[in-house]
């Protein structure tokens, strides 16, 4: 073979049973004649695998520590791009609406319960929506005020919360209205961070993104979905009516 590899390594490569190491890359690239990308693509493996490894990690030993483990990202962040088609984001939850919602994650991923000290660490990773001079441009598919994660109170004390968080001089939040007119579809939720990283979550994962190619991708979804987007007085008026339909 062109790599020197014996047949079975190949297998155990392209199946996934066995992940390549840099130097594999490196080989397959000059192989390929594309010695150019080998850097890129190790790095984007690298990335890859210890991303699955931490979450997997952060999982089994609770809730807690997954929202601490993103506290100093947050802190350096200035600017935050926010994208959300199920739950409201992170940033702009009640401690109710986050108990009712880390409750289920919890019950589902079968992880450790403990979710009162995770609802604690997130609210208090929160803070940078009020402190520093951060950026946070957000933009939620009108589903998201839809979902029931909780009980009518606890949603609508997150719908006025919510308001309420709109008013921040430095937080920008649009609303993509069920009708809209749409060149780009709903997509899964996705934060960047600055310009430099996109965190997009999966159902067993939450995939951490660098390299420049994929944050101009993510850059320009979200630049268009913010264009489907209302503010103002409009996005007021679609909480108000999710605020109603809490009644039916």
């Amino acid at each position: 073979m062109r790599c020197g590899w014996h047949e079975s390594k190949s297998s155990r490569i392209e199946n996934a049973r066995t992940p390549p190491s840099d130097a594999d890359i490196r080989a397959w690239c000059v192989a390929c004649g594309a010695s150019e990308q080998a850097d890129d693509l190790a790095a984007a493996n690298r990335q890859s695998a210890e991303a699955y490894v931490q979450w997997r990690r952060l999982q089994g030993t609770g809730l807690r520590r997954l929202q601490e483990s993103g506290a100093s990202l947050y802190d350096r962040t200035k600017l935050f791009r926010v994208y959300c088609s199920d739950v409201i984001p992170g940033f702009l939850q009640t401690p109710e609406y986050a108990t009712a919602l880390l409750s289920s994650i919890a019950a589902f991923r079968g992880t450790k319960n403990d979710v009162g000290e995770a609802v604690a660490a997130r609210m208090d990773r929160n803070r940078v929506i009020r402190e520093g001079n951060r950026r946070f441009l957000i933009v939620l598919e009108e589903s998201v005020l839809r979902y029931r994660v909780a009980d009518a109170e606890t949603m609508a004390a997150q719908y006025g919360h919510l308001l309420a968080v709109m008013a921040l001089p430095r937080v920008a939040v649009g609303i993509i209205p069920f009708a809209a007119e749409r060149t780009v579809w709903p997509m899964a939720t996705f934060t960047m961070f600055d310009k430099k990283r996109v965190h997009a979550d999966t159902l067993d994962a939450a995939q951490t993104l660098v390299q420049p190619g994929q944050v101009k991708l993510y850059t320009r979804a979200f630049d268009r979905l913010s264009e489907h987007a209302v503010r103002g007085q409009a996005a007021r008026g679609i909480i108000a009516n999710a605020i109603t339909a809490l009644d039916r």
